[in-house]
């Protein structure tokens, strides 16, 4: 019995976590968009409590992920992530994960094996045993001049579309601790729209951005998280 509940556990433990940057909460996107404002790059993860967690990544040249005491990001919960699984290093501006033999298991970017290293980009998913790691290093794009480089392609919009999906989103980039997306009269209010008007244009997007099976009282934060990763509303669209 003891035996079949051990591995029982360790079944558990095998299931792969949601990624962290899907059905964000209100107040997780909120704390998400503060991190991406300072620039800096950092980690995103699911902890064992499911607990969206930003981990920034520091100065240092050198960040040790595993599920021993001494890692610098400890995945204590993995049985599948060996004590010293995998390494991101610093090198000039860029971030690397390094796994040459670290792991028990191997370390995957974007569902690909790392063989010794691999360089990083902006919004690549790691996978350490069955934990999900998010990179995000939005002041890389101020550098190269990009936009943000978005794990879907952004739907195609109308003017008056992009303008209510602002107004929408537009709480999130304010930086107070409770905000949530617009309202349908808050929209209205702002670009001088009816409310009926607001509700067909927000049905079109719900429609474009795949978001029409997420429960009702979901579905517009489903729609600003979509609209974030997809790059079809950024920070920059939000200011002024």
């Amino acid at each position: 019995m003891g035996g079949e509940s051990r591995r029982a556990g360790c079944h558990h433990q095998a299931v792969e976590r949601r990624s962290p940057a899907e059905n964000l909460t209100p107040r997780e996107l909120q704390r998400q968009l503060a991190a991406e404002r300072e620039g800096h790059p950092f980690l995103a993860y699911r902890d064992e409590g499911d607990e969206f967690v930003i981990h920034p990544l520091p100065g240092t040249e050198t960040v040790t992920i595993g599920r021993g005491d001494g890692a610098d990001l400890r995945i204590g919960w993995d049985q599948q992530v060996s004590q010293l699984h995998a390494e991101l290093r610093r090198l000039g501006g860029e971030w690397l994960v390094v796994d040459d033999g670290l792991s028990r298991n191997g370390t995957f970017v974007e569902g690909e094996r790392v063989a010794g290293r691999r360089r990083l980009r902006d919004r690549d998913l790691i996978r350490a045993g069955g934990t999900l790691l998010w990179f995000r290093f939005p002041g890389a794009e101020a550098t190269r001049g990009e936009t943000a480089m978005a794990t879907e392609s952004a739907p195609d919009l109308t003017p008056a579309q992009r303008r209510v999906l602002n107004a929408l989103c537009r709480p999130l980039a304010e930086g107070t601790g409770m905000a949530v997306p617009a309202t349908n009269k808050e929209i209205a209010d702002e670009l001088v729209l009816s409310v009926e008007a607001v509700k067909a244009h927000l049905r079109g997007l719900f429609e474009r951005f795949d978001v029409g099976d997420v429960p009702q009282n979901q579905k517009r934060v489903a729609l600003a998280e979509r609209a974030f990763r997809t790059g079809a509303v950024t920070p920059r669209d939000l200011r002024g």
